[in-house]
């Protein structure tokens, strides 16, 4: 079957596929046509007569390389039955599955799967004797997660306790002698798991020259996809593989590598050309997917990157509209604003080619509520939906108790956190509440005393009818400890989620509003035939497109993350995720940032910057939109005359402790006179906050909020009535 290359293939894609000797490595840019030219080069070197049989192809999804093969069947007009599409660890399991002799397993070698490797981990945690009784003792699927990462990273278990579960240092001892025994066990038994097999083949092709040999005979053409996705023990397996001077094609592209928290190491890609001297490096750089104006956007993210191959990307699209930059006032307005934009788009696109896109899965909280209320369909992706995660739904049971103590099935979750206290106890204290039942109470109480704090939370709530964000504070409070219990494997990653909900409630002057709109669920998407929004982490949408890609929450701390601006290196993956964000988008991109989030520990919404990376953008690569006070969003230039925002930095969201302020955009309700500032204006010094301690103040914003450094939290701008002056050079 005759097949022109040259006129199928763009220049570099054409150089790629041509380039059948030696080292080479293929940057492919989003959206560039990567797997097309992996297909094309297969055909093509099985075209210039390179037996089927000697090509590997290895790839991350079994699913990925059957389609690269198929396709390249059908270019060729017949079947490849004799190439080798495989995954790395399929690749390494059918090698153990011969050569698992040479190293030790004279019996040969069974491979667990994830259930059967938590229950070998169970089995270690209990011939141990530990946990036994602790609540907060982690469960073994996440002890076996912090193995496999420790894996995977090659980093001590110890060390990455330190880095990523802090919270679980007080069991770091007990959780390196699970992995000890656990070790021993597949050792004595001869189990190995998902992680083991590639750690097993780098041994055998090191420890048997040759077994590592015969593969090198065998497979004359390497090629590997997703490069920038190995981890260390990948790049080595295909150093060993390949020799020096193999004929080994790497296809990645560096400024996609999102996947660190994987074990994934950018630094592979990006030493190729050391590793593998003389290697041709080839660019593919013309987009199949984006009209130009987001590439040009796109660019110039990368532009500040510290290590990458060059390249720029570029479209034979050279029409469409430039980004929107969207200033909003506020995380909550954004949610707002978002919606009412996906509402216009989708009058000219379905809501399939649609996608909201954001840093972590609490993000979407707001605009899921405000969608709901919308009657909007959506669907997510990287996290679970807000109203089906369990900790806001405990949360949401005890505001739920006070709004209609009838409701039983709030009653239950609220009770069922209390230790000891099981579902038919529990049901007949709820009988007894329902009855006004004062004496059967008491014996409760008296049985659990838990019970009485917790009565007496939810009695002062139901008398004193706060707003919805100030119950929700006192509700945080008494909730903390059965919080950090209950969730105790990974209750910091969901924190931000009751933050979240905190912002939410910081909306609402109802408490009966409130519990309507974070109660409702997304429509049903078969009855819009369907069709649904996408809203996503940016790391389930990699791979994917869209028409039209919104970006929310492109402001510091948040986009990037708090914690990836303690290193360089995590800095720079959360550039290279929002380059992936944007990529995303064929014809509309919308990039959001709020001016100004809600603090429920201070109480206040206060100011914050834009995104560092969206600074860095050149003004004439988007058009900048901004939110008018009142809600209209508008091109700055065109935005109608009105209080200045920059006067909302950081206003309380408590006046008096009585009704909270919306967001920044809506109008205070009255309060009682605040006290004279405790900060004289133009004074500068030490001061002391009673959430973020004591903090130096760096600027005065007149006429009355101060820009503050606090240890550990950074710069805040806060009211003058929430500090505490401090005596000069000295502490109290």
């Amino acid at each position: 079957m005759s097949i022109n290359f040259q006129a199928d293939l763009n220049p570099a894609q054409f150089a790629a596929v041509n380039q059948v000797d030696g080292p080479v490595l293929v940057i492919a840019g989003a959206g560039s046509g990567k797997t097309r030219t992996i297909v094309y080069r297969l055909a093509h070197l099985i075209r210039q007569g390179v037996p089927q049989e000697s090509v590997l192809l290895l790839t991350f999804t079994r699913k990925a390389s059957r389609e690269m093969v198929r396709r390249a069947g059908l270019l060729l007009g017949h079947d490849l039955h004799g190439a080798n599409g495989s995954t790395f660890h399929s690749f390494a399991f059918a090698a153990l599955r011969k050569y698992a002799h040479h190293l030790g397993f004279a019996q040969g070698l069974s491979v667990m799967d994830q259930a059967d490797a938590e229950g070998l981990a169970g089995q270690a945690k209990d011939d141990l004797k530990l946990g036994k009784g602790d609540r907060s003792f982690p469960k073994k699927a996440t002890v076996l997660g912090l193995i496999s990462k420790s894996r995977n990273k090659e980093l001590p278990l110890e060390r990455l306790l330190e880095k990523e579960a802090f919270h679980l240092l007080g069991h770091a001892s007990d959780i390196l002698a699970i992995e000890g025994e656990y070790s021993r066990l597949k050792a004595r038994h001869g189990l190995a798991d998902y992680d083991d097999l590639l750690f097993l083949l780098e041994r055998l092709l090191t420890e048997q020259p040759e077994v590592r040999d015969f593969y090198r005979r065998r497979f004359s053409h390497l090629m590997v996809d997703e490069y920038q996705d190995t981890n260390l023990v990948q790049a080595r397996l295909v150093k060993l593989l390949a020799g020096e001077g193999g004929n080994v094609m790497a296809v990645g592209d560096d400024a996609q590598s999102i996947y660190a928290f994987r074990g994934a190491n950018v630094v592979n890609i990006l030493s190729f050309p050391q590793d593998f001297p003389g290697a041709a490096i080839i660019r593919l750089e013309q987009n199949y997917r984006s009209c130009q104006p987001i590439l040009d956007l796109t660019n110039h993210i990368l532009d500040q990157a510290a290590h990458k191959f060059e390249k720029r990307l570029f479209s034979e699209r050279t029409d469409g509209p430039k980004p929107r930059l969207i200033r909003v006032m506020s995380d909550q307005s954004q949610a707002k604003r978002a919606a009412a934009l996906i509402i216009e788009l989708a009058r000219t696109r379905t809501l399939d080619e649609i996608a909201v896109l954001f840093r972590a899965g609490y993000q979407s909280f707001s605009l899921e509520v405000e969608l709901n209320r919308q009657s909007v369909p959506f669907r997510k992706w990287g996290g679970i939906k807000f109203y089906e995660a369990a900790h806001i739904k405990d949360v949401l049971a005890y505001l739920r108790v006070v709004a209609n103590p009838q409701d039983l099935v709030s009653w239950q979750r609220v009770l069922d956190q209390i230790r000891g206290l099981g579902p038919k106890t529990g049901r007949k204290i709820v009988d007894a509440v329902l009855a006004g039942d004062e004496a059967s109470l008491n014996k409760s109480w008296k049985k659990f005393p838990e019970l009485a704090e917790l009565f007496g939370l939810l009695t002062r709530l139901r008398s004193e009818r706060p707003a919805p964000a100030e119950a929700l504070r006192d509700v945080l409070a008494h909730y903390d400890p059965v919080f950090k219990e209950r969730y105790a494997d990974d209750y910091p990653l969901r924190e931000a989620g009751l933050e979240e909900l905190s912002r939410l409630a910081a909306g609402y002057s109802d408490m009966g509003a409130f519990l309507a709109d974070v109660t409702l669920e997304s429509p049903d998407t078969e009855e819009e035939g369907g069709q649904a929004v996408t809203l996503s982490t940016v790391h389930s949408a990699k791979g994917l497109e869209w028409s039209a890609v919104l970006i929310i929450d492109l402001a510091e701390e948040r986009f990037p993350s708090k914690r990836s601006t303690l290193n360089p290196d995590d800095l720079e993956e959360e550039r290279r995720l929002l380059y992936v964000a944007c990529t995303r988008a064929k014809d509309v991109l919308a990039l959001f940032t709020p001016t100004t989030v809600y603090n429920r520990y201070a109480h206040c919404f206060e100011s914050v910057g834009p995104s560092p990376f969206v600074l860095e953008l050149p003004r004439d690569c988007y058009e900048e939109w901004a939110e008018s006070y009142g809600g209209v969003v508008e091109p700055v230039g065109q935005r109608r005359s009105g209080p200045d925002t920059a006067t909302n930095a950081c206003r309380p969201a408590f006046p008096g402790h009585r009704t909270p302020l919306a967001d920044p955009t809506a109008q205070a309700e009255p309060g009682p006179e605040r006290s004279t500032s405790a900060v004289p204006p133009g004074q500068l010094g030490a001061c002391r906050h009673k959430i973020f301690g004591q903090g130096k103040v760096v600027a005065h914003i007149p006429p009355d909020k101060y820009k503050v450094n606090f240890p550990g939290f950074g710069l805040k701008v806060i009211l003058a009535d929430y500090l505490e002056m401090l005596p000069t050079g000295g502490k109290t």
